[in-house]
């Protein structure tokens, strides 16, 4: 691309944390990536020029397990009700989402807004599907998407968050949101939800073979029953010869429950046959091993969960946090971990989004975050604040986004 189509120059960098560079772009793309010049090139005069000020540059960040449709931000507080434990939740969520207005455009965007404001720029959100709603809450995830205009890029996984089985044509829904576009289906808990594993799961692998959608299922089983959960998963990935990267496993608590020997051998299968894996990095509880994920070759990603729901009052939609919270938790203190955790909080969690590269590279999408920290590993420990975040080619006004949460 020649310089004279250059709509905007990221000046004085540090991608990665490495010499400072010039950054271009053309419209919606990393045009090049260069040692920043003491002057710039009269070409350039037309461009729109964001002074890096020797920033650390980072490509954008990537929220892989989010549920942007059913937040109360930017409503009045909300005080925790209802029982505990999944069955408890989604009981006091069914009974009061509709008087909040859940799912809503108004209220997807708002949360979208606070993930980019953070510096989130890509996002795979489960989106409830049940009897009440059947598919507005795609369709208002979908309008908020919209609503910003790319800046945020979505894919969406139909989650039966009330069960698949026990509420009978749950799985027609899912397989029509699969029909009209909804890039994955979910699942949720096969034995303690709907009580049949088999039957869960025949029924969603049969929507994926016949719409070549994608799965993404919720797991919080623990120790043998999630560990037996996960290897029917595994016998229907290799029974369906379905391509790697199509099939993810969320939350599954049952790979840190079970004996060395036998995480070892879920987790070489699950990376042969490329199951990946996502985490919310739960506190009070034993975090994924990543360092026997990458060995296994499973990839894995972090994600937000719900954030100021009906489930949790906590979360504020910062990824940068979550990835912050897991290698806390998980003990991670060298620098090429931390780093590692670093590139699956932005370069390597855009797999769970799309196809294409996602990094500080030409001809990749112009995501960056722009923060005050010496490299990557400083501003992880430190959760550096966003001074600047590029979405899509575009100059994000982060003031605009700063809203306080209950407006």
């Amino acid at each position: 691309m020649a310089d004279d189509d250059v709509t905007l120059v990221v000046r004085d960098v540090r991608p990665w944390g490495g010499p400072p560079s010039d950054v271009g772009v053309v419209g919606d793309r990393v045009a090049w990536v260069r040692p920043t010049a003491v002057r710039p090139a009269p070409l350039l005069d037309r461009a729109e020029v964001l002074d890096g000020r020797g920033l650390l540059a980072l490509p954008g960040l990537v929220n892989t397990h989010a549920h942007a449709d059913k937040s109360w931000w930017g409503l009045p507080w909300q005080s925790y009700g209802g029982e505990g434990g999944t069955q408890g939740r989604i009981a006091h969520e069914r009974a009061r989402r509709d008087e909040l207005g859940i799912p809503s455009a108004p209220v997807a965007e708002r949360v979208l807004r606070e993930y980019l404001r953070t510096g989130t720029t890509r996002v795979r959100t489960h989106v409830d599907v049940d009897l009440g709603l059947e598919l507005r809450g795609i369709e208002a995830v979908r309008e908020a998407a919209a609503a910003l205009d790319g800046a945020v890029e979505l894919t969406v996984v139909a989650f039966p968050q009330d069960g698949v089985l026990r509420r009978p044509g749950v799985l027609e829904l899912l397989d029509r949101a699969a029909a009209e576009g909804a890039e994955h289906v979910g699942g949720l808990d096969p034995a303690l939800i709907d009580r049949d594993p088999v039957g869960q799961l025949d029924g969603l692998f049969r929507i994926a073979a016949d719409r070549g959608c994608g799965l993404d299922i919720h797991l919080h089983e623990p120790g043998d029953l999630g560990a037996f959960e996960i290897e029917l998963i595994l016998d229907r990935v290799e029974r369906d010869g379905i391509a790697p990267g199509k099939v993810n496993v969320a939350h599954g608590f049952a790979v840190v429950d079970v004996d060395p020997a036998r995480r070892r051998d879920l987790l070489d299968r699950m990376g042969a046959l490329g199951v990946t894996m996502t985490t919310v990095a739960p506190v009070r509880m034993r975090q994924l091993p990543l360092a026997e994920l990458d060995a296994a070759g499973v990839r894995l990603g972090f994600g937000t969960d719900g954030i100021r729901d009906l489930w949790s009052p906590y979360g504020d939609g910062d990824l940068l946090g979550i990835a912050w919270q897991y290698a806390r938790a998980g003990g991670v203190v060298r620098d090429e971990d931390l780093r590692r955790v670093v590139e699956l909080a932005t370069r390597d969690g855009a797999a769970f989004v799309t196809d294409e590269p996602h990094d500080l590279v030409p001809g990749a999408r112009a995501d960056l975050v722009l923060l005050d920290a010496e490299n990557p590993m400083d501003a992880l420990v430190r959760r550096v604040p966003r001074a600047a975040v590029v979405a899509g080619g575009r100059v994000v006004d982060l003031d605009a986004l700063a809203a306080r949460p209950w407006e």
